[in-house]
């Protein structure tokens, strides 16, 4: 996974509740290009996100990213029975985790992990990034997993505030 990029393992995006987020598995099986592009990810193109939904969550993690300074990622995918550790796990590969958030999301299994690292967490308190995850779930509910993580994406980056010269 590379840090900036939207990565997802097949599954259906679906409704929220609470905490998590709910679907059904929609498994898909891609014959990758015998030309393709080294960024080219199938699993991506054809998860739960239409490509309307990838360019806004693209756009938004581009944003983000640039206003801030930190580096934010998305994982859509399974997480696991410990999510938490998973998420950190995955959020711990990243290519500057101190500097990093990830958004790890199970539409399967009903879960949202949002995870910080040690820079990036004096910007983002676990008050934010809980309201950050409400703000998810509310549009995860209405069926809008692409919207969800946009909000999320700004929100986060809201609290982070502008890049500062000192990180």
């Amino acid at each position: 996974m590379i840090a900036g990029e939207v990565t997802a393992a097949p599954s259906s995006g679906g409704v929220v509740d609470g905490s998590a987020v709910q679907g059904s598995t929609v498994a898909a099986t891609v014959p990758e290009p015998q030309r393709a592009h080294p960024t080219y990810h199938p699993e991506v193109v054809h998860g739960p996100l239409s490509v309307r939904a990838l360019l806004r969550v693209d756009e938004a993690l581009r944003l983000a990213d640039a206003a801030t300074g930190l580096t934010f990622s998305v994982y859509i995918g399974e997480l696991g029975e410990d999510s938490r550790d998973t998420a950190q796990r995955l959020h711990a590969r990243l290519a500057d985790p101190d500097v990093s958030v990830l958004i790890a999301i199970s539409p399967n299994e009903r879960v949202l992990e949002i995870v910080t690292g040690s820079r990036a967490r004096k910007r983002i308190l676990d008050r934010d990034a809980h309201l950050a995850a409400k703000s998810m779930v509310a549009a995860f509910a209405g069926g809008d997993l692409g919207g969800g993580i946009v909000a999320g994406i700004a929100q986060l980056a809201d609290h982070a505030g502008r890049a500062r010269s000192d990180n």
